[in-house]
């Protein structure tokens, strides 16, 4: 056989390959216990509404990883936050109105790179600077304004990312002058409400759907005045995705406003707190009526 019909017959077997190796659809995630929830019940739904297996690629890496993967064709959705999508993917400037955050993200995101933003899923995992509740009652502080009246200042735990972020303490701090009694304390967040517990520090920057928000005797300080931008999450998928599977659309769509803050916070808790299988918390929310 002369070396053309070689040729020939490997690219016919690399075609056929190709066909009938077409990925199949990916749920994709970040890589933190409420992004691996919310990708595990999205896996699940479509699946049971789809009639067919769902890829999973949950826990990938941060933000920046993530979106590559959704981008370049790896995975065809994933949650994301509307603030993150604002500042840390578009590098625009912080805004506290929701509505005009969601529509700014949705064209961005189309126009750059053919990425549809569904409708919310409900809750809003903002900032949410905490103090201990007791301490919140005796001394009637409700506001960061209030927070930022008290004369011996306070001892923040953080994240590592916060005091960086476009959106973080450096703000924070302008917005309201509050006053710090020690350098702020960097730390994994999963020991934030160990820290705050044990009296290392006497304010935390949580987040609105943190699990032990749910079960811990804390006061979060409402943000007076609006500072922190909106966190609203949503379904991103790819046009592309949409276009080939008929029904996606309207599956996802079923999820939308489903998760409010407390359910959110419940789902967490039950994976961070009570160590249960994200799979089984996730069966169990899809059940109910």
């Amino acid at each position: 056989m002369d070396r053309a019909k070689i040729l020939a017959g490997l690219i016919a077997v690399g075609l056929a390959g190709g066909c009938s190796g077409t990925r199949p659809l990916t749920v994709g995630s970040k890589n933190f216990t409420e992004q691996v929830i919310l990708g595990e019940i999205v896996a699940q739904h479509l699946e049971r509404r789809l009639g067919q297996k769902v890829d999973r690629k949950l826990n990938l890496g941060g933000t920046l990883l993530t979106h590559q993967a959704l981008t370049n064709g790896q995975i065809d959705l994933y949650p994301e936050y509307t603030g993150t999508a604002l500042t840390t993917i578009l590098k625009l400037p912080p805004s506290s109105d929701a509505t005009a955050v969601l529509t700014k993200v949705r064209a961005e995101y189309r126009q750059r790179w053919k990425i549809e933003w569904l409708d919310p899923l409900g809750f809003n995992n903002t900032f949410a600077m905490a103090i201990r509740g007791d301490q919140a009652r005796r001394e009637k502080i409700e506001t960061l304004s209030d927070a930022a009246r008290r004369a011996q200042g306070w001892v923040l735990g953080m994240g590592y990312e916060f005091q960086q972020r476009p959106d973080g303490l450096p703000g924070l701090l302008r917005t309201y002058s509050l006053k710090m009694r020690q350098q702020p304390k960097s730390m994994d967040l999963g020991l934030l409400y160990k820290a705050i517990e044990q009296g290392q520090v006497d304010l935390i920057s949580a987040n609105a759907t943190d699990g032990m928000l749910s079960v811990m005797d804390l006061k979060v300080l409402r943000d007076d005045k609006a500072y922190f931008p909106p966190y609203q999450a949503a379904v991103l998928v790819r046009t592309e995705s949409l276009d080939r599977y008929a029904n996606l659309r309207t599956a996802l769509e079923e999820l939308s406003g489903k998760l409010p803050d407390q359910t959110m916070q419940k789902l967490n808790f039950e994976v961070d707190g009570k160590k249960r299988q994200v799979a089984e918390v996730a069966r169990e929310f899809l059940a109910r009526p």
